[in-house]
């Protein structure tokens, strides 16, 4: 069964509510699509249960929670293997200062979105994390002055 293409106007419609608003309750969500809410919540089951919805986030203030400055990191490694990428992939994972991160094509092989308290912690971070690292060849990191996430989804068919 092919995810997208089992998607019609009602799935795509949910899909694109709930990107912009987790929180929206059942009733409004059947409401705006115009289906009952039973409908709804239905179909909201199916899409979890096929892996189309993954899950539901909060989004969080960065400055309420201490994150003064936010960068991207680009990283080269000095060669690539397999053992070396899944290694770097689980370094990546077990770091709270890492947002997300993408293996890329390009110039580099990541781009890492990083939030720390301030410039020291950026500093200090990097050199923990990345510098200490055999398989990191170079870094180049890029401030970020503002971050904004684009709610919608482009869902093609």
């Amino acid at each position: 069964m092919n995810k997208i293409t089992d998607l019609d106007r009602i799935d795509i419609e949910l899909i694109a509510l709930l990107r912009k608003h987790a929180r929206m309750s059942n009733k409004d969500l059947a409401a705006q699509v115009g289906i009952a809410p039973s409908t709804a919540l239905e179909r909201i089951r199916r899409l979890r249960e096929r892996g189309v919805i993954s899950g539901f986030h909060a989004e969080v203030d960065a400055d309420a929670v201490g994150i003064g400055l936010q960068a991207m990191v680009a990283v080269r490694l000095v060669q690539h293997s397999t053992a070396l990428v899944e290694a770097f992939h689980q370094h990546l994972s077990r770091l709270p200062e890492v947002l997300a991160y993408y293996h890329v094509a390009g110039a580099d092989d990541y781009l890492v979105h990083v939030a720390v308290r301030d410039p020291a912690h950026l500093r200090a971070f990097l050199l923990s994390a990345f510098t200490q690292r055999a398989e990191v060849g170079h870094l180049e990191t890029h401030l970020i002055f503002e971050f904004r996430r684009n709610p919608a989804v482009p869902i093609y068919r």
